[in-house]
């Protein structure tokens, strides 16, 4: 089947916008509804859930290995929210959500509130604590009671005493917020270096993916996409285990190597996705030898797709010139 480079650009991107609700939906909801104040009859109110003399609200770190989906799960679930999302029913929305670039510091996360929240340019030259105190009164002043920063990990390259001071006067006061933080397992760790911060937290840790919990479910969202791009799905029965395996048993890197082994597909012109498509893309991405393809090495189970390649002993070869 041939198609054209926009249909498979404008199929590829259907993909990508697909989202597939999981229990780690349920937990992250269980985090954050906890933090939130109901009404008589039950129903989430957009008001912080307050402790200590209700001087205090607490917060959610959410960690889990790049790729493993946790930023997709916090944007969709704030913005599927019925107290936080204008969308889901809320009057208006009532969270922010940010990624900074890397490094960050103290004052730089202070103009990117601003930024974010529309606030008109202000001088470099302000005092870090000042620009702190005004995105308070910002982000207050537009109803803003969850304050969601991605990839936090990075936030304590530089200034990290400050930033975790930062943190914790965000959730003191009359106008304080309910904080969201995500990334890699190492956000925990740093977290734990202030006691006063750390024990404002939960923490999410989402779970790796397994061929036997999981496998039924990957390979219908496999079938589902291929129903959607108009090919077959495959037939191998050790496809899945062998695209986790490849994908480091993350659940938003399995979609996205699943969806790249279907554009691949579609480039090629084929009716059916097999394990050759998913080989091609993700020898395409990680650059490996044939030998140390996932997809086609019979010993796959024993591959570590990270391990760094000077440490991988060199094949040696019989007289025939085969590989050992």
């Amino acid at each position: 089947m041939t198609r054209t480079p926009a249909e498979i650009s404008a199929t590829t991107e259907t993909l990508r916008s697909i989202y597939f609700r999981t229990e780690r939906d349920q937990m992250f909801r269980e985090h954050l509804d906890r933090l939130l104040q109901r009404d008589e009859e039950g129903n989430l109110l957009p008001q912080a859930v307050r402790h200590s003399g209700n001087e205090e609200t607490r917060g959610v770190i959410v960690t889990g290995g790049p790729g493993s989906g946790k930023s997709t799960v916090i944007r969709r679930n704030l913005a599927n929210h019925p107290a936080l999302s204008a969308a889901a029913g809320a009057e208006q929305d009532h969270y922010l959500f940010l990624n900074f670039p890397s490094p960050a510091t103290f004052k730089s996360v202070g103009f990117e509130v601003l930024r974010a929240t529309g606030y008109p340019e202000i001088s470099s030259r302000r005092e870090a604590w000042s620009i702190w105190s005004l995105c308070r009164y910002r982000m207050f002043d537009q109803g803003i009671k969850v304050l969601c920063l991605d990839e936090a990990h990075d936030l304590f390259c530089n200034d990290r005493r400050l930033i975790l001071r930062g943190l914790k006067s965000l959730m003191q006061g009359d106008d304080a917020l309910i904080v969201i933080l995500s990334g890699t397992d190492e956000l925990r760790d740093l977290i734990r270096t202030d006691p006063q911060v750390q024990r404002r937290f939960s923490t999410l840790v989402l779970p790796s993916v397994t061929p036997a919990l999981n496998g039924p479910d990957i390979a219908s969202v496999i079938a589902h996409y291929c129903r959607k791009a108009g090919l077959e799905p495959p037939r191998e029965a050790d496809l899945v285990d062998r695209l986790m395996h490849a994908s480091r048993y993350r659940f938003g890197r399995t979609l996205e190597t699943a969806i790249k082994a279907i554009e691949w597909a579609m480039k090629h012109g084929a009716t059916r996705l097999n394990v050759q498509h998913f080989a091609e893309a993700w020898a395409f991405d990680e650059g490996c030898p044939l030998e140390r393809n996932v997809f086609l090495s019979p010993n796959w189970g024993s591959i570590d797709p990270d391990q760094p390649s000077a440490l991988i002993a060199p094949t040696r070869k019989t007289r025939k010139g085969k590989a050992q």
